[in-house]
């Protein structure tokens, strides 16, 4: 039976069995990009399907249930039960088609900067990678430190992170889905390790996602020639040389000025092409925000992420409270959300954001 409320869904459904027979050929299986590309697609198409399958099953249901209803009172009730079921899965359909981030099942670089407060910050700076660096281990995620300066009281200036899935995950549970609410100013309130008169400072770091480029992402091309790449030796804490072969890139991207630095790799090599990768994640950012702004449909959540000069959030350690300023989400449980129980806070954006959503489709 053909169903006429919902076409956008039967074209998904359509468009899912097609990449499925796609990823089954020998042509796809062998071509880990082409599968990658694909099995991304049909993750974004598994929560609607799941949603249009089911609602097709409750209308279904219901149908043959009131035709058996005049021959055995058991199908009126039935038919009762569904009816009161079936305006959910309705919902539940309608919000699965609601446009989601294309970005969201991407995996997503983080930097953080220690802003305003010295020392303090610096180590606050610390504080929050632990963050989100234990709060990717609750969620199976993988962390890699691709360019690090420490202080010597173990605090960090700036460090930037690749934080990545394991296989192709559903865009809701992808990396960025999350990840993308943490852009902005992060503010700290408690008495530093520095101050010997017990009095509380305010100090703070800054926090800049995008999502990850692919490395075959053909979205986002790059001149050789638009390049400046300076090669220099990788450096610790205080700036002092950590090894003795010019290993580290800096490389500049003349039409932009966007600048990436990497200096963890084993090779000059491997920092180049990790420098290269984060730099097309950065144009594809900057690329996704211009279309958004020209189609004038911002994606708010994606904006606020590349924004540093908002202030999103305060941890408050005397009062072990924390604010996220967008949502007015509140809690007293800071202690545990600086040891990686962060869901609650992201979940209130998510939320937000969901509910701005549906209202745009209204």
């Amino acid at each position: 039976m053909t169903d006429e409320q919902f076409p956008a869904a039967a074209t998904a459904l359509e468009e899912y069995r097609s990449i499925e027979e796609q990823m089954a050929s020998p042509e796809v299986v062998t071509n880990p990009d082409k599968m990658r590309k694909l099995g991304r697609r049909h993750a974004e198409l598994g929560s609607i399907v799941a949603a249009y399958k089911t609602y097709l099953s409750v209308r279904d249901d219901l149908e043959a249930a009131r035709e058996m209803a005049g021959e055995d009172p058991e199908f009126a009730d039935e038919a009762k039960r569904l009816e009161a079921e079936l305006p959910a899965a309705e919902d539940k359909l309608r919000t699965a088609l609601i446009p989601r981030d294309p970005d969201d099942a991407r995996d997503t670089i983080m930097e953080i900067k220690a802003g305003t407060g010295g020392e303090e910050a610096a180590l606050f700076a610390g504080d929050l990678m632990r963050m989100y660096t234990r709060y990717a281990e609750k969620r199976g995620w993988t962390v890699t430190v691709q360019s690090e300066n420490t202080t010597e009281l173990g605090g960090v200036k700036d460090v930037q992170m690749a934080i990545r899935a394991k296989g192709t995950p559903a865009p809701e549970d992808g990396v960025w889905a999350s990840l993308k609410y943490e852009g902005g100013v992060h503010r700290v309130q408690r008495i530093p390790v520095t101050e010997s008169q017990g009095r509380i400072q305010t100090s703070a770091a800054g926090v800049i996602v995008f999502p990850e480029a692919d490395e075959d992402d053909d979205e986002i091309e790059i001149d050789p020639k638009d390049l400046k790449i300076d090669i220099f030796m990788s450096s610790g804490p205080g700036g002092q040389s950590v090894n003795t072969t010019y290993s580290a890139v800096r490389m500049t991207h003349i039409p932009t000025g966007i600048v990436v630095s990497m200096q963890d790799e084993k090779s000059q090599i491997q920092n180049r092409a990790a420098a290269l990768r984060v730099l097309k994640s950065r144009l594809l950012a900057m690329k996704h925000e211009q279309e958004a702004a020209e189609a004038a449909d911002m994606r708010h959540s994606q904006v606020r992420s590349l924004d540093r000069s908002e202030r999103i959030r305060t941890y408050n350690f005397p009062e072990n409270r924390i604010v996220d300023h967008r949502t007015n989400y509140k809690a007293y449980n800071l202690d545990a959300v600086l040891d990686g129980d962060l869901q609650a806070v992201i979940d209130s954006d998510i939320q937000a954001d969901e509910a701005e959503r549906l209202a745009n489709q209204k």
